[in-house]
């Protein structure tokens, strides 16, 4: 992985460890709600939260995994982690500080993997896939939640550029169909799909990554610049908030 791009990943997420562990937008959700009737249902003996970030995906499969191990690339995040968990009285989540890219973990060593708003932060995404089939045992199930673009070329740029002056770490939100075709290619088999819409209150969006107020402002006049199609599309409100698409695919190592 480019150590450049590791280190502005850490950087841009380290100092708001916090606010993602509060975020109410990172911990609740229908796709949180989702995830743990699946969990429940597999009752794995080790789950990997993959990309950890606040740890919300850990919290949920510590309720129904005998172990769980949190991995992500910002050491405060992981600090962050293991406090939360310490106060919900979750004793059974474990941190590694790891980028998605290169897992120190051994072949086959997951029942159960859980990836929620991280790949469109990976430098190579269908390496990080690559990685999470390899720690997984084959027939182990896996559960990727993260915003998707649209495959209209027009709101697709308009996304990723309103993403970039949010956050200059992120690397791309794909399309449903470039996310199932590099699960193929990883060694996934789609196992279920699902999409939805998700209000981003844009005050709290900007604020929670700290946005300098210059970026924010370029946000706002590639909205306010945007056709009425993208406009409509993304429905921005008069204070730049907006509607985010989000998928969660359930897939099973092959």
């Amino acid at each position: 992985m480019n150590k450049v791009h590791e280190k502005a990943v850490e950087a841009q997420f380290g100092p708001r460890a916090r606010a993602y562990v509060e975020s109410a937008v990172h911990a609740q959700g229908a796709d949180l709600e989702a995830l743990d009737g699946i969990v429940q249902a597999a009752r794995p003996p080790h789950a990997l939260d993959l990309g950890a970030g606040g740890g919300h995906v850990s919290y949920v499969m510590a309720r129904h995994a005998a172990r769980v191990t949190a991995a992500d690339l910002s050491s405060e995040m992981l600090a962050a982690v293991r406090a939360t968990a310490l106060q919900k009285g979750l004793g059974n989540i474990e941190t590694v500080q790891a980028p998605a890219e290169k897992l120190p973990f051994d072949d086959a060593s997951f029942d159960f993997l859980g990836c929620r708003y991280s790949a469109h932060h990976w430098r190579d995404f269908v390496g990080g896939l690559r990685q999470a089939r390899r720690v997984l045992k084959s027939g182990g199930r896996a559960v990727f939640i993260d915003a998707f673009a649209s495959g209209q070329a027009l709101f697709d740029t308009h996304l990723q550029a309103v993403e970039l002056l949010r956050d200059t770490s992120h690397v791309r939100d794909y399309t449903a169909a470039e996310w199932i075709g590099a699960l193929g290619r990883a060694g996934f088999a789609l196992a279920g799909c699902r999409t939805w819409r998700l209000r981003m209150d844009f005050p709290t969006w900007t604020a929670r990554m700290r946005t300098p107020d210059e970026n924010a402002r370029a946000i706002r006049i590639l909205q306010s610049a945007a056709s009425a199609e993208t406009r409509a599309y993304f429905a921005i409100e008069a204070d730049g908030s907006f509607l985010l698409d989000v998928l969660m695919i359930e897939a099973t190592a092959g």
